[in-house]
């Protein structure tokens, strides 16, 4: 059975990078977070720093160079603006509506053509859902939280593009509510299938961590309140669960071997 936006073809593809199972793709971790609850405002941008910057397309231009074409789109906030370039990018002509927000991650350079302006070189985007369009119920995953970001599962190939930060975003949302809508409706016995913990109890209660698919969510999607450093740095409970599941299972697998070992 093939989830929700998981079709035969993208199957295929996805098995081809090692994720065949539920579980695999919710072991796919992000590998960053984007803060779109509090983005720095455009005013306080600073030359030399790596930021997450949300702001309307204001205009974008094709031009010519002698290395090839080059897609110049500058993005505003108000009275401020930053001009985003990228390298033989003529493939971006027709990506951006002017008026249309738009979030962007890169390094800051300071402009040579323009004193005090900011520009960033071939950041990574993502054009923001609007009320109405077709699948507008997940843009509450987009803005407004912390954001995960994930490595494409598509690769360099024509996949990339369509199995990237926001299609993961929005299948592994699915696969939450839906485990959880299972999990609603059965028994305490049936749960202690695929997804039973795996960890043993007194272990994970003296050290505060949470169960095993609680922890994988909050790592995916977190709550409200998790301090963007917590998360960047994978301190949170979620995250130090995950890292403790990893060590656990090394650790039981060398001492199995270490028994195997001493039987001969």
């Amino acid at each position: 059975k093939f989830v929700k936006r998981v079709g035969e073809r993208v199957a295929v593809e996805l098995a081809k990078r090692g994720v065949e199972t539920v579980e695999d793709l919710l072991y796919h971790l992000p590998f960053r977070y984007e803060d779109r609850l509090n983005p720095v405002p455009m005013s306080a941008l600073q030359a030399g720093t790596m930021a997450s910057v949300i702001g309307e397309v204001r205009g974008s231009a094709v031009l010519r160079t002698r290395s090839g074409p080059l897609f110049e789109m500058t993005v505003g906030q108000g009275l401020s603006s930053v001009k985003c370039m990228w390298f033989h990018g003529a493939y971006l002509r027709d990506k951006f509506q002017v008026g249309r927000m738009i979030a962007l991650y890169g390094k800051l350079e300071a402009s040579r053509s323009s004193a005090g302006k900011l520009k960033m070189i071939q950041p990574q985007w993502e054009i923001l859902p609007e009320p109405g369009e077709p699948d507008s119920e997940f843009a509450m995953l987009e803005v407004g939280r912390i954001v995960p970001v994930y490595e494409t599962l598509g690769g360099t190939t024509a996949w990339g593009a369509k199995l990237g930060s926001k299609w993961l975003r929005r299948v592994i949302w699915g696969l939450f509510e839906e485990l959880e809508r299972q999990q609603a409706s059965e028994s305490a016995s049936q749960q202690r299938g695929e997804w039973a913990e795996t960890l043993p109890s007194a272990l994970r209660r003296r050290l505060g961590l949470p169960e095993r698919l609680a922890a994988l969510r909050a790592v995916h999607f977190p709550e409200a309140g998790t301090p963007m450093t917590e998360q960047m740095s994978g301190a949170t409970p979620g995250h130090r669960r995950l890292i403790l599941e990893e060590l656990f299972y090394l650790e039981l697998g060398l001492e199995l071997k270490r028994r195997r070992m001493r039987e001969r």
